[in-house]
Protein backbone atom coordinates (compact mmCIF):
# COMPACT_ATOMS: atom_id res chain seq x y z
CA UNK A 1 0.00 0.00 0.00
CA UNK A 2 0.86 3.17 0.00
CA UNK A 3 2.87 5.08 2.48
CA UNK A 4 1.24 8.90 1.58
CA UNK A 5 -0.25 10.24 -0.94
CA UNK A 6 1.59 13.98 -1.38
CA UNK A 7 2.07 14.16 -5.06
CA UNK A 8 -0.05 14.61 -7.94
CA UNK A 9 1.26 12.40 -10.85
CA UNK A 10 0.78 14.26 -14.19
CA UNK A 11 0.35 11.76 -16.93
CA UNK A 12 -0.58 14.11 -19.47
CA UNK A 13 2.96 14.32 -21.48
CA UNK A 14 3.12 10.48 -21.59
CA UNK A 15 -0.76 10.64 -22.85
CA UNK A 16 0.23 13.17 -25.86
CA UNK A 17 3.67 10.65 -26.65
CA UNK A 18 1.10 8.06 -27.20
CA UNK A 19 -1.34 9.81 -29.23
CA UNK A 20 1.80 11.25 -31.12
CA UNK A 21 3.54 7.52 -31.71
CA UNK A 22 -0.31 6.26 -32.92
CA UNK A 23 -0.68 8.98 -35.35
CA UNK A 24 3.04 8.47 -36.93
CA UNK A 25 2.07 4.64 -36.91
CA UNK A 26 -1.16 5.84 -38.97
CA UNK A 27 0.93 7.69 -41.22
CA UNK A 28 3.52 5.12 -41.44
CA UNK A 29 0.93 2.60 -42.96
CA UNK A 30 -0.67 5.31 -45.22
CA UNK A 31 3.14 5.60 -46.98
CA UNK A 32 4.81 3.44 -49.51
CA UNK A 33 7.85 1.46 -47.87
CA UNK A 34 10.96 2.43 -50.28
CA UNK A 35 9.62 6.23 -50.43
CA UNK A 36 11.42 9.00 -47.96
CA UNK A 37 8.19 9.62 -46.53
CA UNK A 38 8.03 6.27 -45.11
CA UNK A 39 11.64 6.25 -43.94
CA UNK A 40 11.07 9.47 -42.00
CA UNK A 41 7.85 7.93 -40.25
CA UNK A 42 9.55 4.91 -39.59
CA UNK A 43 12.27 6.50 -37.39
CA UNK A 44 9.30 9.28 -35.52
CA UNK A 45 7.72 6.14 -35.01
CA UNK A 46 11.26 4.17 -33.50
CA UNK A 47 12.21 7.54 -31.53
CA UNK A 48 8.46 8.04 -30.33
CA UNK A 49 8.84 4.77 -28.93
CA UNK A 50 12.09 5.67 -27.13
CA UNK A 51 10.07 8.65 -25.75
CA UNK A 52 7.53 7.00 -24.10
CA UNK A 53 9.55 4.30 -22.84
CA UNK A 54 11.39 6.66 -20.92
CA UNK A 55 8.31 8.59 -20.03
CA UNK A 56 6.83 5.69 -18.49
CA UNK A 57 9.78 4.88 -16.80
CA UNK A 58 9.97 8.30 -15.37
CA UNK A 59 6.39 8.20 -13.80
CA UNK A 60 6.61 4.92 -12.54
CA UNK A 61 9.78 5.66 -10.84
CA UNK A 62 7.63 9.03 -9.32
CA UNK A 63 4.65 6.52 -8.53
CA UNK A 64 7.45 4.23 -6.52
CA UNK A 65 8.08 7.10 -4.34
CA UNK A 66 4.46 7.02 -2.89
CA UNK A 67 5.19 3.00 -2.06
CA UNK A 68 8.57 2.63 -0.80
CA UNK A 69 9.55 3.66 2.88
CA UNK A 70 12.61 5.91 1.46
CA UNK A 71 11.74 7.87 -2.16
CA UNK A 72 15.65 8.13 -2.44
CA UNK A 73 16.16 4.30 -3.07
CA UNK A 74 13.75 4.53 -5.58
CA UNK A 75 16.32 7.34 -7.64
CA UNK A 76 19.07 4.29 -7.37
CA UNK A 77 17.11 1.75 -9.18
CA UNK A 78 17.73 0.81 -12.08
CA UNK A 79 15.56 0.71 -15.28
CA UNK A 80 14.38 -2.36 -15.02
CA UNK A 81 14.13 -2.70 -11.09
CA UNK A 82 11.73 0.00 -11.07
CA UNK A 83 9.35 -2.35 -13.40
CA UNK A 84 10.19 -5.14 -10.65
CA UNK A 85 9.19 -3.31 -7.89
CA UNK A 86 6.22 -2.12 -9.38
CA UNK A 87 4.81 -5.72 -9.73
CA UNK A 88 6.32 -6.31 -6.14
CA UNK A 89 3.76 -3.39 -5.34
CA UNK A 90 0.79 -5.09 -7.51
CA UNK A 91 0.99 -1.73 -9.95
CA UNK A 92 2.02 -4.31 -12.68
CA UNK A 93 1.59 -7.78 -13.40
CA UNK A 94 4.74 -10.11 -13.61
CA UNK A 95 3.70 -10.89 -17.88
CA UNK A 96 3.77 -7.07 -18.06
CA UNK A 97 6.65 -6.53 -16.69
CA UNK A 98 8.48 -8.88 -18.68
CA UNK A 99 7.10 -7.04 -21.94
CA UNK A 100 8.89 -3.96 -20.34
CA UNK A 101 11.92 -5.37 -20.03
CA UNK A 102 11.48 -6.64 -23.92
CA UNK A 103 11.00 -2.51 -24.90
CA UNK A 104 14.04 -1.92 -22.69
CA UNK A 105 16.26 -4.02 -24.36
CA UNK A 106 15.07 -3.02 -27.79
CA UNK A 107 15.22 0.32 -27.29
CA UNK A 108 19.09 -0.09 -25.68
CA UNK A 109 20.02 -1.60 -28.76
CA UNK A 110 18.31 1.10 -30.75
CA UNK A 111 21.23 3.24 -29.37
CA UNK A 112 23.46 1.40 -31.25
CA UNK A 113 21.52 0.15 -34.84
CA UNK A 114 19.68 2.44 -36.42
CA UNK A 115 19.38 -0.09 -39.68
CA UNK A 116 16.11 -1.41 -41.36
CA UNK A 117 16.27 -4.07 -40.14
CA UNK A 118 16.45 -3.22 -36.20
CA UNK A 119 13.73 -0.17 -36.99
CA UNK A 120 11.06 -2.93 -38.45
CA UNK A 121 11.89 -5.13 -35.31
CA UNK A 122 11.35 -2.09 -32.86
CA UNK A 123 7.90 -1.50 -35.08
CA UNK A 124 6.60 -5.12 -34.95
CA UNK A 125 7.06 -4.23 -30.37
CA UNK A 126 5.40 -0.95 -31.25
CA UNK A 127 1.47 -1.91 -31.21
CA UNK A 128 1.91 -3.99 -27.95
CA UNK A 129 3.99 -1.56 -26.32
CA UNK A 130 0.76 1.07 -26.69
CA UNK A 131 -1.76 -1.60 -25.44
CA UNK A 132 0.87 -1.94 -22.31
CA UNK A 133 1.80 1.88 -22.44
CA UNK A 134 -1.52 2.99 -21.80
CA UNK A 135 -2.50 -0.03 -19.62
CA UNK A 136 0.44 1.64 -17.11
CA UNK A 137 -1.14 5.00 -17.36
CA UNK A 138 -4.21 3.83 -15.95
CA UNK A 139 -2.57 2.13 -13.26
CA UNK A 140 -0.57 4.85 -12.27
CA UNK A 141 -3.97 7.17 -12.05
CA UNK A 142 -5.64 4.76 -10.19
CA UNK A 143 -2.06 4.08 -7.66
CA UNK A 144 -2.22 7.83 -7.09
CA UNK A 145 -4.00 11.53 -7.24
CA UNK A 146 -3.84 12.02 -10.88
CA UNK A 147 -3.68 15.38 -12.97
CA UNK A 148 -4.86 13.93 -15.93
CA UNK A 149 -6.16 16.53 -18.62
CA UNK A 150 -5.30 15.09 -22.44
Amino acid sequence: MPVTRIMTLDTNYLLRCLKTLETTLEALRSSKAGDVQYDVYRLAAVKGFGLSLEVSGRLLRRTLKEYMGDPKAVDTLFYKDVFRQAAKYGILGNEEVERWFEYRDNRNNTAHDYGEEFANETLALISGFLVDAHSLNRALTRSGKSNQKF
